[in-house]
């Protein structure tokens, strides 16, 4: 017999359940990603410097990736690369800053998962998503500690 979260006992929220939760819905985001030849970590990276207040300097943008998914450094700098070979990304002095494909990319990324997210999420009830938006909070900045701890 399968359980399902509409099932009478729910499981219990936990590491493997919260990895699954994200494994599944980043399949489904990397299912229209690869259509257009992007990675998870390219639309991140074009994400953060689309959503920047400002211009940011590639260590900025390196930063504030490596921040979200913690990945190693070097493999983000390649991503940046791959972002400015593609012209996604533009070279402006010393900061780098979304080209007008770019901007076009992630609109057209968003478009195409909306209706997605919207059949995930929108039976959920608003109490469900505040009770599981404050849990998970929690364990973020209780796992950046933990993984602050773990680099000193």
């Amino acid at each position: 017999m399968t359980t399902t979260a509409s099932s009478t006992t729910a499981p219990v929220a936990n590491a493997r359940t919260l990895g699954l939760a994200h494994y599944a819905a980043r399949g489904v985001l990397e299912h229209v990603l690869a259509r257009h030849g992007a990675t998870f970590q390219q639309q991140v990276a074009l994400r953060a410097a689309v959503t920047a207040d400002a211009p940011q300097t590639p260590d900025d943008l390196a930063t504030q990736v490596q921040g979200s998914l913690k990945a190693d450094p070097a493999d983000i700098r390649a991503t940046l690369d791959e972002l400015l070979a593609r012209q996604l990304l533009v070279a402006d002095g010393a900061h780098l800053r979304p080209t007008d494909a770019g901007r076009e990319l992630l609109a057209t990324i968003g478009a195409e998962t909306a209706p997605i997210t919207a059949r995930i999420w929108g039976g959920i009830p608003a109490d469900d998503l505040a009770a599981a938006g404050r849990v998970l909070a929690l364990v973020t900045e209780l796992a950046n500690g933990e993984l602050v701890a773990l680099t000193a």
